[in-house]
């Protein structure tokens, strides 16, 4: 089990994960944790434990800051000891999908803590992280200017890179966007400008392909992308979620949905939570599923409720069903944080060609052609 927690988390690139044989050092010895931070050189230190009993096993786990001797996440799983290698599957993904985000929000906030003159280019980056997770205007514009700080420190820094990318996709997608054009070469120079740096990194390619199928309409090479991100890191919610999008681009939504199922399992409380809800709920109203597209905008409304796009997935899964006066709150909604939406130039920001069902289902709901 050590040993498929060390394999997964070491797919994630920007981790650098200790080998299980140096690990295997303090197996079974009572270690200060902060002594052990010192002699591996890491600031994270992920321990547990097994027990079992009456064929039922016990897996306690918790993820310490050794700089600080602080907990950071803590959890027990116990399950029927029936199929072992089941077992340890499942509690990999759980302890890896638990513990990355955990990881990603303590650097965010080491990084708001540090003083400007002492800032480095992961230090920018990790700043820009919540700007882009907020998906406003202003938002993201502090973001793509934090990336650029991190790439001016670090001109080979692919996250900066791939972050600024996908900011200035979102500007063209969401229609922030002052001149679309520009934003979407942006777009595309900065993710294969990632992809020279590394393009074995599956946070890298997973972003290429999501801006390759939204911003240059290639449905070809997208999913192949797409696939790859994921085979390199199995557990990445940032690499299915993007499989979703591309799948829900190249007109395959039943492996749109298969795959924003997947993201979301791998990290239930993931910022952007609230895009996968909506290219699931696009996905499901393709496949006229209309009734589950309407939990799954409900809930990406639930989680930011001024993400306009969760009121386009409502707006037309509700006339579908014929419901008027819920579409027509939808619409109200949706004008509210957009007054000037037309179809037409939700179709001509990208990504859209085959979502025919979702078109429809706008101008069923009254929606300005």
């Amino acid at each position: 089990m050590v040993e498929d927690i060390t394999t997964a988390l070491s797919r994630f690139k920007w981790l650098f994960v200790i080998a299980r044989n140096s690990s295997f050092t303090y197996r079974g010895k009572a270690v200060n944790v902060k002594q052990v931070g010192r002699e591996l050189g890491v600031r994270y230190v992920l321990e547990g434990s097994v027990r079992k009993a009456s064929g039922k096993v016990r897996i306690a786990g918790q993820l310490i800051d050794a700089t600080t001797g602080a907990h950071i996440w803590a959890d027990r799983f116990e399950r029927d000891l029936t199929d072992v290698f089941a077992l340890q599957d499942e509690v990999t993904v759980a302890v890896v999908s638990a513990i990355q985000p955990k990881i990603i929000q303590t650097e965010i906030a080491l990084a708001a803590r540090r003083r400007p003159e002492n800032l480095t280019a992961y230090d920018y980056y990790l700043r820009a992280l919540p700007q882009s997770y907020m998906a406003t205007r202003e938002g993201l514009a502090e973001a793509i200017r934090l990336a650029h700080r991190a790439l001016e420190l670090h001109p080979r820094f692919g996250g900066a890179a791939t972050l600024a990318g996908l900011c200035y996709m979102r500007n063209v997608i969401i229609g922030y966007a002052d001149d679309p054009q520009f934003d979407r070469r942006e777009a595309v120079r900065l993710s294969r400008l990632a992809l020279s740096f590394d393009d074995s990194d599956p946070d890298t390619l997973a972003a290429a392909a999501v801006i390759s199928a939204f911003m240059v309409s290639d449905i070809e090479s997208a999913p192949e992308m797409a696939d790859r991100a994921v085979a390199l890191n199995p557990n990445s919610f940032g690499a299915w979620s993007a499989r979703g999008w591309v799948c829900r681009a190249a007109g395959l939504p039943q492996e749109a949905v298969q795959s924003f199922e997947r993201a979301i399992r791998m990290n239930p409380i993931d910022p952007l939570l609230h895009p996968s809800f909506v290219g699931m709920g696009i996905a499901l109203i393709e496949l006229r599923r209309f009734d589950e597209a309407i939990v799954a905008g409900k809930k990406a409304q639930r989680q930011k409720s001024s993400f306009w796009p969760a009121y386009c997935c409502l707006a037309s899964a509700f006339a579908h069903l014929g419901r008027e006066t819920e579409a027509h709150e939808a619409v109200a909604r949706l004008l509210e944080f957009d007054p000037a939406f037309t179809i037409s130039a939700f179709i001509a920001r990208g990504g859209q060609s085959n979502a025919k069902l979702m078109i429809e289902g706008l101008r069923k709901a009254g929606l300005p052609e």
